[in-house]
């Protein structure tokens, strides 16, 4: 009976093993562009890669994991649109997709998922990128606009070059390193923030957190202007600056305001009850 009761068990697994694999299904598109061109995705369940590759064509790769979800797809000259379907019955498993997506390097990207990773990677185009429980990742990316929105996912940017960067989010934490800019601007509201970097040259730094803290790094010889307050947390600075007038009042544990080197960049920041600290590497 029991050997009858094991052999019935193998074989309603290997039955529920092969409808996985028939359900999930491997679709390719290939999109030809002519110019700079744009691509948009938005997927409901699952994660969206996004890397540079030579030639002038969007390449997608689209994991469908079950008969509940299909892609529709669209383009109108060097702009595509794909979206992630789900049909009747799908939840979060059997809703999902993976994409893999390969793109010319000037490609402006826009992503969106609810839940699943986000990565995009060697590009110099705008990067919009939005998620609720995403895990966000970008690297090695120049001369772009980078917009990131998420509600607890975290967030990981490395190796941004000469960009426009702006990051919101709920309670995800944000991890930056060699991130610069004309403008870098982080809002969080309970998310820890953590920078390490240069502060490049002619920026603007703007980093807050409501009740999250707050790290910053950067070597003895960068040049910035700096002011850092927090109402309730404590702050440190490791640097000694020249001191500057500001519209708060300089009191030591709780806020700091001054200049190094030439102040070539400016640096703000703040939190409501989070602690700050301005570390020298």
């Amino acid at each position: 009976m029991r050997r009858r009761y094991e052999t019935n068990l193998a074989l309603v697994v290997l039955l529920v093993t092969a409808s996985v694999a028939v359900a999930e299904t491997r679709k390719e598109f290939r999109f030809p562009v002519s110019g700079k061109a744009s691509v948009s995705i938005t997927n409901v369940y699952g994660p969206i890669s996004v890397k540079s590759a030579q030639g002038g064509q969007i390449f997608v790769i689209a994991i469908l994991k079950s008969d509940k979800v299909e892609v529709d797809r669209s383009q109108s000259g060097d702009r595509i649109d794909l979206v992630s379907h789900l049909l009747p019955g799908a939840d979060m498993q059997s809703g999902q997709v993976e994409y893999d997506v390969q793109v010319p390097i000037d490609t402006a990207v826009t992503l969106h998922t609810t839940t699943g990773s986000l990565t995009a990677e060697k590009l110099q185009g705008d990067l919009s990128v939005e998620g609720a429980a995403a895990n966000v990742s970008l690297r090695d990316i120049a001369n772009a606009h980078v917009h990131v929105k998420t509600l607890d996912g975290p967030i990981t940017l490395a190796n941004i070059v000469n960009g426009h960067v702006e990051v919101t989010s709920i309670s995800g934490n944000v991890v930056m390193t060699a991130v610069n800019g004309k403008l870098v601007e982080v809002n969080s509201a309970s998310g820890k923030i953590r920078y390490d970097g240069d502060f490049g040259y002619a920026g603007v730094y703007i980093l807050s957190s409501h009740t999250g803290d707050i790290e910053a790094t950067a070597p003895s010889y960068a040049s910035f202007d700096v002011s850092a307050r927090s109402e309730k947390g404590k702050v440190e600075n490791d640097f000694t600056l020249e001191p500057k007038h500001t519209s708060f009042v300089v009191k030591a544990g709780s806020a700091f305001a001054g200049t190094m080197n030439k102040a070539a960049s400016s640096v703000k920041l703040f939190s409501m009850s989070g602690k700050i600290h301005l570390k020298k590497r």
